[in-house]
């Protein structure tokens, strides 16, 4: 397959930035498109991120976000939303449920020894084991190596910082202000919502397209 394969963070609902993104990305019908989690929810327009999710035929995978919503549409339980979780859910329409139903936990490329996941891995285990609860919710690893948030262990390293591969992780899931590379890893969530960047990762080049966001979205 000769085309490019192209990974994008979080959009949260950002649809003029995903639309300016995809315009700016050119893409060519032999181009892969992995969209890395937390498509929905804090943004403006969850619903026209999910059309042009489809449109695009990309490969989405689960997030955090995503997951509540599904533990919520299961189990009927309100405990598991949060009070931004709810205008989604309200506006959800079947094909979209259909969507989220259907996110893969992570996606691997063996010819570039690289793997796609929302939020992270443990490193001492193997990487296709672990379960949604870890591998949507990851940021940190805690003082009992735990998977954790950071704002639960503020001074608790990061989960990439231990991660020595292979393979070669793409993520998003931990907002920073910039894209976060170290050798084994490469953060892409730059914080659209929040005012900075949706950031795109074509591969097998290496290069980083971006566009900042139109306005801060969310506190």
């Amino acid at each position: 397959m000769n085309g490019r394969l192209i990974a994008i963070g979080d959009i949260h609902g950002c649809h003029a930035e995903f639309a300016e993104l995809v315009d700016r990305l050119a893409l060519a019908s032999e181009d892969r498109l992995i969209l890395l989690g937390d498509l929905v929810n804090r943004g403006p327009d969850s619903l026209k991120v999910l059309d042009l999710a489809r449109r695009l035929k990309a490969t989405a995978l689960l997030g955090n976000h995503e997951l509540r919503l599904l533990k919520y549409r299961r189990s009927g339980d309100r405990k598991c939303l949060k009070e931004h979780d709810l205008d989604t859910v309200e506006n959800l329409r079947p094909e979209d449920w259909t969507y989220l139903e259907k996110m893969r936990l992570t996606f691997e490329d063996p010819t570039l020894g690289t793997v796609f996941v929302h939020g992270g891995f443990l490193p001492d285990q193997p990487w296709q084991a672990q379960p949604a609860e870890v591998v949507t919710r990851i940021q940190v690893i805690d003082r009992s190596g735990k998977p954790a948030k950071r704002a639960d262990a503020p001074d608790a390293p990061a989960w990439a910082e231990r991660w020595n591969g292979p393979p070669f992780v793409v993520y998003g899931h931990t907002p920073r202000p910039e894209i976060h590379q170290l050798k084994w890893s490469v953060g892409i969530d730059t914080g659209c919502v929040l005012g900075g960047h949706l950031t795109a990762l074509e591969l097998p080049e290496k290069r980083f397209i971006q566009v900042k966001a139109r306005q801060r979205y969310t506190p």
